[in-house]
């Protein structure tokens, strides 16, 4: 990956503190691609301010960085998440058993639109 791209990608606590927030695989159909690769494409288009289809392949497909982000401005997960890093919430510890901290996601309400600027 290009170094110039990579500077500007979540570190590694970063990725720690926000990978519990966000939603697990879905039940049916494909696993999802990675997301911090996808969170990652959504940040450089924000910064860059270019068109989905410029979004480096590094980041993964530009139709999967769009779709993704799209979700989740849909059903609240950007809203949750900003919810949650803006009241200093403390990430759960991963149980060493199962190896998850992911908090269930009942507080995610269908219908909330969460749009954040230039994007």
């Amino acid at each position: 990956m290009d170094n110039r791209l990579k500077r500007h990608d979540l570190t590694e606590d970063e990725w720690v503190r926000l990978a519990p927030l966000l939603p697990s695989h879905p039940r049916r159909g494909h696993r999802w691609a990675d997301h911090r690769a996808t969170i990652n494409g959504v940040f450089f288009r924000s910064r860059a301010d270019c068109s989905w289809r410029a979004v480096p392949e590094v980041y993964g497909r530009w139709k999967t960085v769009y779709n993704r982000h799209r979700r989740w401005s849909t059903d609240g997960t950007w809203e949750t998440i900003l919810q949650a890093l803006l009241s200093g919430e403390t990430v759960p510890e991963p149980d060493r058993e199962t190896g998850s901290g992911r908090p269930a996601r009942q507080d995610i309400r269908p219908g909330m639109m969460f749009e954040v600027a230039h994007w």
